[in-house]
């Protein structure tokens, strides 16, 4: 690994181009590897984001037994990669997605893994230029107090994922929940766990939760929406994914539908003013695979929390998000910026078509918040300095995995060609359902299972 621009030119560099050459240079790519159907104004891929890696093999091993699991069962019997083995699908996942991506440190259950060997991936992912984020089922952190806060100061981990559902088994005080309302306290303790954790390191971590869902608690969906959007200062995004028939997931387990998952997703948002209609129209990759809802928020002391779609199915919205899009801005990403970077970034951003902020941009926000808040963007924004009002956001987000029966359709593979979440393995990046229904994942961990016994069998006998 070299060392990169000093920060001088760094700042420079982003004040030239706040989105950066590689990152457009791979937008581009992608965008033109797409099937023109799915050139869409809300598209994505290829216009805001390169995609999303994951790791394999970093820790097979899961200490849960959960009903709808996407390992088979022979991943908890597979040795972890060595830590080389693990830097080196960073490297791959670099070249693939460029700068400022998102990476997941992912398998089974990563934090079983030594403390110290997460602590050199994560730091190795920062120092080459992607963003790493723990999935985990958290039971870890509950376990080990301060290994959250030993990631983030010596790892440098800013984002973490927790996943928390009734399809879990094994957890501490919850071994068999039955109903999502049972793990409303469990999620009070992940939530307090995350604010605790800032406080006492000084350093950002954002938190994301995971959802699989079911028939069985797809009911119970628009109260975790309604605790999320209540919580949205610990956790700032969810990922709802609907169960598939993948792995060991238990045969007697069924899967929704994305309208079924949405029409309850809406019924939690209305709760705050926000008649949601679908998802709207921003997805990545392919139609039927993911779904994302940002939302901005706005609450007065003492008053209810109002929600707002940043961009509705609106034809003046779409039009102004392609304008955005247009102006080659989508890779641009604040997140984890020093502060000379996030004010190069920000002047970049704002030299770039000034006329156009001030003037279509402008004119769009200030018609929004006068018809959905009923006041000028000038006084929100006077209002939010003295204190008067709390602005925030939280991201709404699904995605859809596909089982061994939708793999060989033609809409799955059109699906797969279009895949935004893919992994290192033989020199490719593989998409994440072809890894787990298609046979990828088993013949990978046989793989590792065999070198670690030739490894083994290669060892000097001691007398």
């Amino acid at each position: 690994m070299t060392g990169g621009p000093g920060p001088l030119r760094n700042a420079l560099d982003l004040l030239r181009d706040p989105a950066t050459a590689e990152k457009r240079r791979i937008l581009a790519d992608r965008w033109a590897g797409l099937d023109p159907a799915l050139r869409l104004p809300g598209q994505g891929l290829g216009q805001k984001a390169t995609g999303c890696g994951a790791t394999i093999g970093i820790q097979p091993r899961c200490d849960f037994a959960c009903t709808g699991c996407y390992l088979g069962h022979e991943a908890n019997h597979v040795p972890a990669l060595p830590t080389a083995a693990v830097l080196r699908q960073l490297d791959a996942m670099r070249r693939w997605l460029g700068p400022k991506s998102n990476v997941q440190i992912t398998d089974g259950e990563v934090t079983l893994r030594p403390a110290a060997e997460l602590v050199e991936i994560l730091r190795y992912a920062r120092s080459i230029g992607v963003i790493p984020m723990v999935m985990t089922h958290g039971d870890n952190f509950r376990r080990q107090p301060g290994l959250l806060e030993q990631l983030m100061e010596e790892g440098g981990l800013t984002e973490v994922s927790i996943h928390v559902d009734v399809t879990q088994r094994g957890r501490d005080g919850h071994k068999a929940p039955k109903s999502e309302l049972e793990l409303m306290p469990l999620r009070e303790e992940f939530a307090e766990m995350v604010r605790q954790a800032r406080r006492r390191t000084g350093r950002t971590l954002r938190a994301a939760m995971t959802l699989t869902v079911s028939r069985d608690n797809l009911p119970q969906i628009p109260d975790v929406v309604r605790w999320l959007i209540h919580n949205r200062d610990a956790f700032s995004l969810v990922s709802f994914q609907p169960l598939a028939q993948v792995g060991r997931t238990r045969k007697s387990q069924q899967g929704v539908t994305a309208d079924e998952l949405w029409g309850e997703v809406a019924r939690g948002t209305a709760d705050f003013g926000l008649e949601l209609k679908g998802a709207g129209p921003m997805h990545f990759g392919h139609t039927e695979c993911t779904r994302f809802v940002p939302l901005l928020t706005l609450e007065r002391p003492g008053g209810d929390v109002r929600a707002y779609q940043l961009i509705r199915d609106d034809p003046e919205d779409v039009a102004v998000m392609s304008e955005f899009f247009a102006r080659g801005l989508g890779g641009m990403a604040f997140r984890d910026d020093r502060p000379l970077e996030l004010a190069a970034r920000g002047l970049g951003f704002a030299r770039t078509d000034p006329a156009w902020l001030l003037g279509r941009v402008r004119r769009w926000a200030v018609g929004r918040f006068r018809t959905e808040a009923g006041t000028s963007l000038g006084q929100l924004l006077l209002d939010a300095l003295r204190g008067r009002v709390r602005l925030g956001g939280f991201t709404l987000t699904s995605h859809h995995f596909m089982s061994p029966a939708e793999l060989r359709t033609e809409v799955g593979q059109a699906r797969l060609a279009a895949c935004v979440f893919r992994l290192p393995y033989n020199g490719e990046m593989v998409p994440m359902c072809q890894m787990n229904a298609d046979g990828v994942r088993e013949r990978f961990y046989g793989e590792i299972t065999e070198e670690a016994a030739e490894e083994r069998r290669l060892l000097p006998v001691v007398h």
